[in-house]
């Protein structure tokens, strides 16, 4: 029999899925192989659902000096509880001495939400 306290963090995990609360990962790779290194990895580990991976053009300062480079995003779904573990698993594979590895919050559709985390552990 569940004691009240459990069953109040049932009901909020069960609103936050049904909400569709999700957290996005978007990460910049040197090229696509890393990309799908990376993205083949976190899925492999259940740590995202999804990665959507992207041809983009970056310019930025490195080095004093301005860059313009072509690189692949990765945008990765997964619940905001992974974050960490998604951070220190990215270092470890990730070409760039100062890899980006940005954390956004994000809604989704009822169906996507619980599907994002019923894929992701």
């Amino acid at each position: 029999m569940f004691h009240f306290k459990q069953m109040l963090v049932f009901a909020f995990l069960c609103i936050k899925i049904i909400n569709g609360k999700m957290t996005l990962i978007y990460i910049t790779c040197k090229d696509e192989r890393e990309a799908v290194k990376i993205s083949k990895h976190l899925l492999n580990k259940r740590l995202i659902a999804c990665s959507n991976m992207h041809p983009i053009r970056s310019m930025y300062r490195w080095d004093n000096k301005i860059q313009d480079e072509k690189e692949f995003v990765i945008m990765a779904k997964t619940k905001e509880k992974n974050y960490k573990a998604i951070k220190e698993e990215v270092k470890k594979l990730h070409s760039y001495d100062v890899p980006c590895i940005l954390k956004i919050d994000a809604e989704a559709n009822e169906s996507y939400g619980r599907w994002v985390g019923k894929e992701v552990k």
